[in-house]
């Protein structure tokens, strides 16, 4: 009975810890709208593809390198990118280097030291400190010499090259800027640079140069844990005839299933990706209460089974296009800090449109029959994964 007790009071406190913390943050976010941007955007789907870019990249900087990540891997990804950096900053190249605390938990002091100047993001303090275990930076950012910008679902590690034989080939959808929209990625880094450590880098041209236009219009929407649930809303309002979303774990909130019940009510067609397996406990069962309610309604649901669908991409239309590195999710949509890009360019909008075609071919369609046939544990484990469903 003691340990009952003394349980029942540990998780009052918890409770309380991250309502309290949850309504503070909220309080200081500020709501950050973007400006429309022109830039030159190339879309990745393959760690081989895009890390043979990135590095390529790295390796002609000349003043500078920014990067923020969520994840990056002691293993031989992690520690090819690494020496690399040691490589730059052995050159005279600023190296700045952000991950989150809790993603990127127990890199070693070796590598970190490799990287030039470098942080935790989102390290976790009191007060509120089980919520700050909770809030963390998801975004992806990479600036190089103010002039080429990365943006995405990738991380550092095997798993995204798709040597994880658990995950076997990794799906995913990262960008790359030249152009305008560069200004805004640096300055995104520079406000999570200076929370982490206190420091900023000044606003001069060798970070903020001259930018040429590009070809395609685009807006970069940062979030905080705030506003994301709101933006989401709006492009689901803006559809006439077609949704697409792409993401590895869809559990949205009440009002952005209302949105999308509403716009498939007036004749919009709703169409989703997701993976097969799961990456992570409960989240593909805290999907499920939603599918049904969707499948019902009309919507074509896909398990994506060649690998691990780990993109983040909604298509509206012929007009809109977001890729970035928010998940369908509570924790994207009210806790995690994240970046996504709406893009405008109908030309690139046709190309994503053409990629999630290819996805949708090495995908099955999920019937309302699937969910007929469940045992009782898979539906037990649904409604602790629903209980569970704000933090996943």
């Amino acid at each position: 009975m003691r340990w009952l007790v003394i349980a029942i009071i540990l998780l009052f406190l918890l409770v309380l810890d991250y309502k309290w913390g949850d309504k503070v943050s909220k309080a200081s976010a500020r709501k950050k709208v973007g400006i429309e941007r022109e830039s030159d955007i190339s879309l990745f789907t393959t760690g081989e593809t895009l890390f043979d870019d990135y590095f390529a990249q790295l390796e002609q900087a000349k003043h500078h390198i920014h990067i923020l990540f969520y994840i990056v891997r002691d293993d031989e990804i992690g520690q090819r990118f690494f020496s690399l950096l040691e490589q730059k900053v052995n050159e005279g190249v600023e190296v700045r280097l952000l991950v989150d605390w809790v993603g990127s938990f127990g890199l070693p002091a070796s590598l970190r030291q490799k990287s030039g100047q470098f942080a935790f993001a989102n390290r976790p303090t009191l007060p509120f400190f089980f919520y700050k275990l909770n809030e963390r930076n998801h975004r992806k950012i990479t600036v190089i010499d103010g002039k080429i910008g990365y943006l995405g679902g990738f991380n550092v590690g095997k798993e995204y090259m798709g040597q994880d034989p658990k995950f076997g080939h990794w799906r995913d959808y990262h960008l790359k800027i030249v152009g305008e929209g560069v200004h805004d990625l640096q300055r995104q880094f520079q406000e999570d640079w200076t929370k982490a450590t206190g420091q900023s880098f000044g606003d001069d041209e060798r970070y903020f140069p001259p930018l040429r236009k590009g070809m395609m219009k685009h807006r970069l929407l940062p979030t905080d844990g705030k506003y994301l649930e709101d933006e989401f809303i709006q492009l689901i309002k803006q559809a006439k005839q077609e949704i697409i979303i792409g993401t590895p774990y869809f559990i949205p909130s009440k009002k952005i299933m209302h949105s999308l019940l509403e716009a498939m009510e007036r004749g919009v067609q709703l169409t989703i990706i997701v993976p097969m397996q799961a990456d992570h406990p409960f989240v593909k069962e805290a999907a499920y209460p939603s599918f049904r309610r969707l499948l019902h309604t009309g919507a074509h649901i896909y398990q994506f089974y060649h690998g691990f669908y780990h993109a983040k991409v909604i298509v509206i239309d012929d007009d809109i296009c977001d890729i970035g590195t928010a998940n369908f999710d509570r924790r994207s949509l009210f806790i995690n800090y994240e970046m996504n890009c709406y893009i405008y360019d109908k030309s690139f909008i046709q190309h994503v449109k053409q990629t999630i075609a290819k996805d949708i071919d090495t995908s099955t369609l999920l019937t309302a029959e699937y969910f007929r046939k469940q045992s009782w544990l898979h539906r037990l484990k649904e409604g602790v994964a629903t209980w569970m469903s704000p933090l996943l």
